[in-house]
């Protein structure tokens, strides 16, 4: 089973997201697990304090690393098999600690790959205006951004590596054999077109006083599974 453990402030914006779905069936099949973490618990004052104001000047809000370090030290703890390595940082680590900043590495599909193979992730969602930088250099094992672009927050960057993460793990979209046609030898993805039922869609229109009609592709419907895979292969695209 693998096990993320998402380190947030809002914690109430994940709820209808991780109850629905797949991900939901997939949780209760125990096939993954998610924990939402309040980073408000591991503060010691009466205001449950995350944040303060930037050295040097300008605008907005930084997440301290006080807390941050004390959640990711009792999430770590709370894994037995992170007990056992003394370095999360080894390239034998089954948990890793990821940052989720516009500055880290792009998020693709082969990293996905990789990601799955671990038992537990501990995802890191900034807010404000960033994170203390020691958080990316002495804590987080890796940092990920899903996009060029500036968030709010890493809320939902969490949510897009959650999903695409777990879709990889064996059992969790359904028959393993779904996920080996798809998988490409670096661990990229193979996306091609999909059609089903009619085979042949009547818009309505007539033009040049011929019905317009929008056919699904012969050989995808010729039963010969040889060709059939060959189409998939010329007309899809690996997405790395």
């Amino acid at each position: 089973m693998l096990k993320f453990d998402v380190i947030t402030i809002f914690p109430e914006m994940f709820s209808s997201y991780i109850n629905e779905s797949l991900i939901a069936r997939a949780q209760k099949k125990k096939f993954i697990k998610i924990n939402l973490r309040n980073l408000r618990k591991w503060t010691n004052d009466a205001h449950k304090t995350v944040d303060d104001r930037p050295y040097g000047g300008g605008l907005g809000m930084v997440l301290q690393v006080g807390p941050i370090y004390k959640a990711v030290a009792a999430l770590k703890s709370q894994n037995p098999k992170s007990k056992s390595q003394k370095k999360s940082k080894s390239k034998n680590s089954k948990t890793k600690v990821i940052l989720f900043t516009p500055r880290g590495e792009k998020f693709n599909q082969k990293l996905a790959y990789k990601l799955s193979k671990l038992d537990q992730i501990i995802f890191i969602c900034g807010r404000y205006e960033g994170v203390d930088q020691r958080v990316a250099e002495k804590i987080a094992d890796m940092e990920i951004s899903i996009g060029d672009y500036d968030l709010m927050g890493g809320e939902l960057p969490a949510m897009v590596a959650i999903e695409t993460i777990s879709r990889l793990v064996p059992g969790v979209i359904g028959k393993e054999q779904l996920l080996k046609e798809r998988i490409s030898k670096t661990g990229g993805f193979l996306e091609y077109a999909q059609y089903t039922r009619p085979p042949k869609f009547f818009t309505g229109k007539i033009k040049s006083g011929k019905p317009e009609i929008w056919p699904v592709p012969k050989v995808l419907l010729s039963g010969d599974h040889k060709k059939i895979d060959e189409w998939k292969k010329l007309h899809g695209k690996v997405i790395e």
